[in-house]
């Protein structure tokens, strides 16, 4: 474990954004965690706990120490006749994780295929994709707390999961490392087709009777066609949360926009489709300054190459400001701004 000075944080977030960190260590393995909390490096000190730096938005350079997590580690715990339940470290990548389980036909997680991001944030944020969250799979997960070092185990209702949300990222901030994950696969398949394009994509490749990979391999499809690829184009994915209204919002923008993209929810609600909303603003595809909108998916605030984080953010709130006006929507941000 070496930390460290004065490192640029460029190639460590998907957004691209060149802002340097006061300290910097790589942690390689839970025994490196635990160390790095005993030692009394982080008492008082400002500290960021990175995993893929696939949702995070860094505004300026960081004064403190920013610890990437690259723990690896899979294997499975225990099995009855429905499920499996597999340990994963928060290091592994996510897409990495999904192929393997895709490949010993352990179902569940496949509609979450191609999210960027590590094992160990995908609780944190309860990720989620066309009609899946990982709330929905999740047995378990185990962490450090950083003022005590001390491991604690989290079952599901103790993380208090919802949309895009968990008790990580509100109560319990900061507070507590993740270093594994159990999650609940099931070794009989339960299709999930509906949400978004996946049955006209499986429909377009002759498939009836798709399994976990041809669902994989269609949402795969489709996310490459309308996400940047961000090897060439800094992006975070999408960057605002979907947003969630009454019943009566709903009806009252439905009778307005007729058109409007929704799902419907329980308890007598509807997730909006924020891309529309963005699009139906002109937005997709804009350029202003050397930030903009993705030509191929409103959602996706996008680094043209050398925008900094005030451009993004001046993008984010013009989208915001334009959204409110016309629809009377407010848009709240996906992604993690530091």
């Amino acid at each position: 474990m070496h930390i460290q000075k004065n490192i640029s944080l460029k190639k460590y977030n998907t957004f691209r954004i060149d802002v340097r960190a006061k300290e910097f260590v790589e942690i390689n393995s839970d025994e490196e965690i635990q160390s790095l909390i005993l030692s009394g490096i982080l008492n008082n000190k400002k500290f960021f706990i990175l995993g893929g730096g696939s949702n995070v938005l860094f505004t300026e350079n960081f004064d403190g120490i920013v610890i990437k997590i690259n723990t690896k580690g899979k294997k499975k715990i225990k099995e009855d006749s429905e499920h499996i339940y597999l340990l994963v470290s928060a290091g592994e990548d996510w897409q990495n994780f999904v192929e393997y389980c895709l490949n010993n036909n352990y179902a569940g997680i496949e509609n979450l295929s191609l999210i960027p991001g590590t094992v160990g944030a995908a609780p944190v944020q309860n990720i989620g994709a066309y009609g899946v969250e990982l709330k929905d799979v999740f047995y378990e997960l185990q962490a450090i707390e950083i003022e005590s070092g001390k491991k604690v185990k989290f079952n599901k209702d103790d993380c208090e999961f919802s949309y895009r949300n968990s008790i990580f990222k509100n109560k319990l901030k900061n507070k507590y490392i993740i270093l594994s994950v159990i999650l609940k696969l099931n070794k009989h398949p339960k299709i999930k087709i509906e949400y978004g394009n996946i049955k006209q994509e499986l429909e377009k490749s002759g498939i009836k009777n798709p399994g976990i990979k041809e669902i994989s391999n269609a949402i795969c499809n489709i996310r490459r066609n309308k996400l940047p690829d961000v090897e060439k184009i800094g992006s975070a994915g999408s960057f605002f949360k979907n947003p969630v209204v009454d019943n009566k919002t709903y009806f009252r923008l439905k009778n307005k926009f007729p058109e409007i993209s929704a799902y419907k929810l329980p308890e007598s609600k509807y997730k909006l489709a924020a891309g529309w909303l963005i699009e139906e603003c002109g937005f997709k595809g804009k350029t202003i300054g050397n930030a903009g909108i993705y030509k191929d998916q409103a959602l996706v605030i996008v680094n043209h190459g050398n925008a900094n984080a005030k451009e993004i953010i001046n993008v984010m709130k013009k989208v915001q400001k334009v959204v409110y006006e016309k629809f009377g929507v407010k848009l709240l941000p996906e992604v993690n701004i530091v």
